[in-house]
This record gives C-alpha cells, sequence and structure tokens, in this order.
C-alpha cells in the first residue's frame, strides 16, 4: 500500500444534502445554516448544501431557496446543490448556486424507482439542465448512481458506466462521481472502474463517493485514492442512505475518512478537531447517535488518564519486581 506523501485530496461535505434528506426530524432552517457555517471554515473545497428538488418529494428540503441565500460564503469553497430538472435549475440559479449537481442512475431499475424515468428519459432531462447551465456559466457535476452495483438489478457492466460517462463528457460537464449509493462496492472494482474511467477523461474532475453498508466503505475510499481519485465525497457523522436499497446505511463518515487519510500522509486540507465538534452539533440536530467512530473515540493518539490507583500499581510491581530479583 503506498503512502499518501503529502498528496492534496479535495473534501466534499455531503451530509447538509444527502444527509439530512434521509432524517425523520426536519432541522430548523436556521440550524442548517449554522451548520454550514461552521463547515465552511474547516477546509472543505466543496459542501452540498442542499436540494432543488420538488418540497413534495423532499420535504427535509423545503427551505432550499432561504438556505442557500442566508449561509457566509467563504472564499475558496464552492457550494453546490442537488439539480434534477429545469425548474430546479431555474430555482438554483435565483439562489445562486456555484455549482449544478445533477443525478441519474447507471441502473436502469434503480433509476426508475428513484427518478420515475428511464435512463433515457432521464439523460434527455438533464441535457436540458445542462444547456440552461452553460447559458448562465455555472458549471456542472453528474452524480453517476448505483456505478458499482444496483440493489435490484446486480452487477452493472463498467462498460455501460463508461458509456454515460461518455456522453455526459460530450456535454462539457465539469466531473462526474462515481457513486457507490448502495454499498455494494469492493476495492479490487473500485480500482478498475476509478483507473478506467480517468484513463478516458483525464480531462473531467472525478469524484468518488461510497456508503458503508457492508463496511467497506473506508477501504474503498483507499482503493480510490491509489487509483487516482483526487477528489472525495463524505457526510460529517456518516449519516445518509438509499430509500431503495433496504439495510443501505449512510456514507462514509468524514472524521473518519479524514482521520484515515491523515494517519497515511495525504493532505486533506481539513480541520478534524473541528470536524469532531460539527459532529457533536449534528448530532444534537439529529437526536440520534451517529455511526461515525472518530467523532466518539479521537484521533489515534488521543491520550487518556491512567485508572486513579496507577501510582499504586506501578509501586507493587515495582515490589514485586526487587523481591524476585533478591
Amino acid at each position: 500500500m503506498n503512502t499518501g506523501n503529502g498528496t492534496r485530496i479535495l473534501v466534499n461535505e455531503v451530509a447538509t444534502r444527502d444527509g439530512f434528506q434521509m432524517e425523520g426530524r426536519f432541522i430548523p432552517t436556521e440550524e442548517k445554516i449554522a451548520l454550514v457555517d461552521r463547515l465552511s471554515g474547516l477546509g472543505y473545497a466543496k459542501i452540498e448544501v442542499t436540494s432543488f428538488t420538488s418540497p413534495k418529494a423532499i420535504p427535509a428540503l423545503r427551505d432550499g431557496e432561504e438556505v442557500m441565500m442566508r449561509i457566509a460564503r467563504r472564499p475558496g469553497v464552492v457550494y453546490t446543490a442537488l439539480v434534477p430538472n429545469l425548474r430546479g435549475a431555474e430555482r438554483a440559479l435565483d439562489s445562486r448556486v456555484d455549482e449544478f449537481n445533477v443525478v441519474m442512475s447507471a441502473g436502469e431499475s434503480h433509476n426508475l424507482a428513484n427518478l420515475r424515468m428511464t435512463c433515457e428519459q432521464s439523460f434527455s432531462q438533464l441535457s436540458e439542465v445542462i444547456a440552461l447551465a452553460r447559458q448562465a456559466a455555472v458549471p456542472v457535476n453528474v452524480s453517476l448512481s448505483c456505478v458499482f452495483g444496483c440493489p435490484m438489478e446486480g452487477e452493472v457492466p463498467p462498460a455501460a458506466v463508461l458509456a454515460w460517462i461518455e456522453r455526459f463528457a460530450a456535454l462539457d460537464v465539469r466531473g462526474i462521481t462515481l457513486c457507490d449509493t448502495t454499498g455494494m462496492a469492493y476495492p479490487t472494482q473500485v480500482q478498475a472502474v476509478c483507473a478506467a474511467a480517468l484513463e478516458r477523461h483525464p480531462a473531467l474532475d472525478f469524484t468518488a463517493h461510497f456508503h458503508n453498508t457492508r463496511g467497506m466503505g473506508l477501504v474503498n475510499t483507499v482503493a480510490a485514492v491509489e487509483a487516482g481519485i483526487r477528489r472525495l465525497d463524505m457526510s460529517l457523522g456518516g449519516i445518509g442512505g438509499c430509500p431503495y436499497a433496504p439495510g443501505a446505511t449512510g456514507n462514509v463518515a468524514t472524521e473518519d475518512v479524514v482521520h484515515m487519510l491523515q494517519c497515511m500522509g495525504y493532505d486533506a486540507g481539513i480541520d478534524l478537531e473541528g470536524l469532531i465538534g460539527a459532529a457533536a452539533q449534528l448530532e444534537a440536530l439529529v437526536q440520534h447517535e451517529l455511526p461515525s467512530q472518530v467523532s466518539r473515540a479521537g484521533h489515534r493518539l488521543t491520550r487518556h488518564a491512567p485508572p486513579a490507583d496507577f501510582d499504586d500499581i506501578v509501586a507493587r510491581a515495582k515490589a514485586r519486581k526487587e523481591k524476585e530479583q533478591a
């Protein structure tokens, strides 16, 4: 396994969209804004703030315009949002988003279940959104779901994934996110798909997006980075999921991934202690325990006080040693 040697990794936060949309409790608008503002100061490359999907479809994010308009924007941070269609694109433009994040699945069944359209219908609709973004000089990222497997169809052929990337690249999008939407990916598969995508389209900004459904989120992240991916989606506290994959869990936790990358010598540019503090704020907002590990355990070199009777333990051990040597 290679060490990072200071290689820069760009971190994208998705908890405020991908995470919040799965929460049963509506997070108050003021609290959403406060969390985004806090995260903005921690070193992120990008924050996915909200979604401009119909409020009826995702009521948890019905305050998307207000949140996007009221956050305190930091120079160097890209504030993106999910944009599903032309109406959503118009709302996003009015809210001054920095980037459109458009979504479709590489798996036909998942796309029908999630978006109520075939893949071809989704591509046609998103082509219109991308054209509008181009007119407004707003960059577009495509999040391609189920790249590493569909919960209804099983394997998704890599050739199909690469074909969709080719078609979106022809529309001059800025980037493609390779999404393990339902946590079906495994490391050698991740390396092969990411390497093939990077080789064919070196000019695109590729991002990897993993869920931890089967406990392989961190190792899949390492596999993507070693294949050459330098942009990663992750979710504070590990919240999130997929409503069309029974048992699917949240995204890889930001604090867990950043901690791992730092230990391996990569430069994620993120304040880890700040992340842990933000995770505590998030846990209070969602009102349930977060699945992340580092927010509870701390950095691997976190020191803990010895037992209260430690001096007595040392003294007894010393006495026993002296007795044995006598």
